[in-house]
């Protein structure tokens, strides 16, 4: 009987023992911080925000060097080495090639949990080339790229919070780990499923992402996006002399023409969230040969993985069908994928409360009238879809919203694959003017102005203070994940639509940039010589009439 005491309290003192270690690990290995008071937790907030202040004009120059490059999704070489080397200089460490795409990495810096990832997307819009500050149509380069999306200037916004935010860990012995990876071919939803496919946010516990708007909030739940596949169906037939024997022929492009007349046809019965697209990327090479080759490229979207699902294998049938009837073959491949988005409340409610702390930034008459001349260039709408005034540039944080009770659906960012699978936070900031069409060249004409600079500028604050609050406030994380558990996930499951044998299609773009590469050089921003891009091109900012 003393022998079974001995092993029975052996056996409590070790789990007293196991207790006790697993303790240590959580506070070593989890969300331990060095404890500050509230009144020191504000006080930091003050010296953060006057960091990040000192960065400006880095904010600027990124922004402005990111805007002069214009390069389309996949292709962002010149904007991915500019940005790795300032990362690099402040001590981050860089993993390239991340997911197999030669312009995406992942850099790190810190140790130990929390672990907080740091995105904004990198990439541009095609035929958007436009001189900044200029109120009418005025290409820095005819027919190429340009920044009308404002893509140039989110990364400003995480890496000055970031350093900032690290300069402050440093001094004060905090531990904590920060990753800053770029939103490589966005414009394509070409990369995001792929990174959390290869594993690149397993040990992630929350994710801050950024994206330019002409507002400055964030919010939480079903924002009301479509989510989406995007997939090439390439076709192949018989060529012969288009008027010698063009009975001889079976053409690719009858069989692309009909996929399109079938689509078409099939929108009566689709949902009214449906939201489908596509181009004729190759439609053959001259009219007397019969097409051998043509293919055409579809973006299926809709408001839920089932919808879209549905709508992608319905794709797929009509495409079967329209190489039955031409007496061709068809072969498909996914080329980029995004989940309906779904971000989270704690880390919204964090980041909405900084967003009122850092306020909008002090606009003054040049940027007002830059904004009201653009505005009425694109016949902007007198209210948004929320019903506020559209005027000029707002001076007054847009409110947080929470889940959406109704959407008839709208555009899609593979964010939301990431939304899926660690909780997520966007930051909108007020780096563009609001009222514009989107993916436009006169989107483009704020992005390297005062207006770009003092919204990145706000938002990098912004973010910089939801930062020390996630390394500082062990229940943000414990609550950010308790609502992804119990509330996002609870119901619905991340299903991606890729497959281990689904590469990225890194050759997108490239024809369009080695066309109009060279030509784009000639105008990069040479920060070295020239105070801002608009002292570099000679504008008196701001440019209204011509």
């Amino acid at each position: 009987m003393r022998g079974l005491r001995n092993l029975g309290n052996k056996a409590i003192c070790m789990r007293i023992l196991l207790l006790f270690l697993s303790f240590v690990l959580l506070m070593t290995n989890g969300f331990a911080q060095k404890k500050f008071s509230g009144d020191q937790l504000e006080q930091m907030k003050k010296t953060l925000a006057v960091e990040v202040d000192k960065h400006a004009k880095d904010i600027q120059v990124m922004v402005d060097q990111i805007f002069s490059y214009s390069e389309l999704g996949f292709q962002e070489t010149e904007t991915s080495a500019f940005i790795i080397s300032v990362l690099q200089k402040h001590g981050f460490k860089i993993e390239k090639g991340i997911s197999g795409v030669p312009t995406a990495w992942m850099a790190s810096w810190g140790s130990g949990s929390p672990v907080i990832a740091l995105g904004s997307d990198v990439d541009c819009i095609p035929k958007a080339s436009q001189q900044p500050g200029v109120a009418y149509r005025s290409p820095i380069v005819d027919g190429a790229p340009g920044h009308g999306e404002g893509h140039n200037s989110g990364q400003a916004v995480i890496i000055y919070a970031a350093i900032a935010m690290k300069e402050m860990m440093q001094k004060n012995n905090m531990s904590g780990t920060i990753r800053i990876w770029p939103g490589v071919a966005e414009e394509l939803v070409g990369t995001k499923a792929w990174y959390i496919r290869d594993g690149y946010f397993k040990d992630v516990d929350a994710c801050i992402f950024t994206h330019v708007s002409g507002d400055f909030t964030c919010d939480y739940g079903d924002n009301g996006g479509n989510g989406l596949v995007s997939v090439r169906f390439d076709f192949e037939g018989d060529a012969a002399h288009a008027a010698g024997a063009p009975w001889r022929g079976k053409s690719a492009l009858d069989a692309v023409e009909l996929m399109n007349v079938g689509w078409n046809y099939k929108r009566e019965h689709l949902k009214p969230t449906n939201r489908s697209h596509y181009v004729v990327v190759d439609g053959g090479d001259q009219p007397n040969v019969v097409p051998s080759k043509a293919s055409v490229w579809y973006y299926f979207r809709e408001r839920t993985y089932e919808d879209i699902k549905a709508n992608y294998e319905a794709g797929i049938q009509i495409a079967n069908g329209a190489a039955m009837m031409t007496n061709t073959k068809v072969s498909y491949q996914i080329l980029g994928t995004a989940w309906p988005g779904h971000f989270n409340k704690p880390l919204a409610e964090t980041m909405y409360a900084n967003i009122k702390k850092v306020g909008m930034p002090v606009w003054d008459d040049k940027d007002q009238a830059m904004a009201r001349a653009v505005q009425q260039l694109v016949e902007a709408p007198k209210k948004d879809n929320n019903g506020k005034p559209i005027d000029g540039l707002r001076v007054k944080p847009d409110t947080i919203k929470g889940s959406v009770a109704f959407s008839w659906g709208g555009g899609s960012d593979d964010i939301a694959d990431i939304s899926w699978n660690v909780p997520t936070v966007v930051l909108r900031f007020p780096a563009n003017i609001p009222g514009l069409k989107g993916h436009h060249w006169a989107d483009a004409i704020a992005m390297a102005t005062p207006i770009a600079h003092k919204g990145s500028l706000a938002g990098a604050k912004a973010t910089a203070l939801t930062l020390l609050d996630c390394f500082n406030d062990p229940t943000v994380i414990v609550e950010a994940k308790k609502y992804y558990k119990e509330v996002q996930t609870k119901d619905v499951q991340y299903k991606p639509f890729i497959t281990e044998k689904d590469p990225p299609a890194i050759y997108l773009n490239k024809g369009i940039m080695d066309q109009y590469r060279e030509q784009l050089k000639k105008y990069y921003y040479d920060p070295s010589k020239y105070g801002t891009y608009l002292e570099q091109l000679g504008i008196q900012y701001p440019i209204i009439n011509k």
